[in-house]
């Protein structure tokens, strides 16, 4: 395999001294990857109309909000604040977990006041 990525690198590297790509489409622009191989068929159109006018899918708007509430969960230090927003992270979690169309074993498990009482009991040890 070694010697196939040899070949290939140089192969480009002469490409790129020949001056092959220098006039292409897109030449200076980031590249823009549109994937939606994991998107049922029927929600294909529905999903690019969204991303076309700014938005996200549902789901993706529950999976934002769950990240930022599990950073703002780590950093808060008030032992009643870290409670209030586990509870509402363990809300943001079971509304994502029905929104998805994906087996049981593929859900995002919540977070329960003990697990953390117990972590912040051993972090001031």
């Amino acid at each position: 395999m070694e010697a196939f990525y040899r070949i290939a690198e140089q192969r480009i590297k002469e490409a790129m001294a020949n001056g092959a790509f220098d006039n292409l489409k897109g030449k200076g622009r980031p590249l823009v990857f549109e994937d939606d191989s994991f998107v049922p068929q029927d929600l294909k159109m529905a999903y690019k109309i969204l991303k076309n006018a700014g938005f996200l899918p549902p789901e993706i708007e529950a999976e934002k909000e769950i990240k930022k509430t599990e950073d703002l969960l780590v950093s808060i230090h008030d032992e009643k604040m870290r409670y209030k927003q586990a509870k509402k992270l363990n809300v943001l979690i079971t509304k994502a977990n029905m929104l998805r169309k994906r087996p049981i074993s593929l859900e995002k498990h919540q977070i329960y006041y003990q697990k953390i009482v117990e972590r912040m009991s051993i972090k001031k040890e």
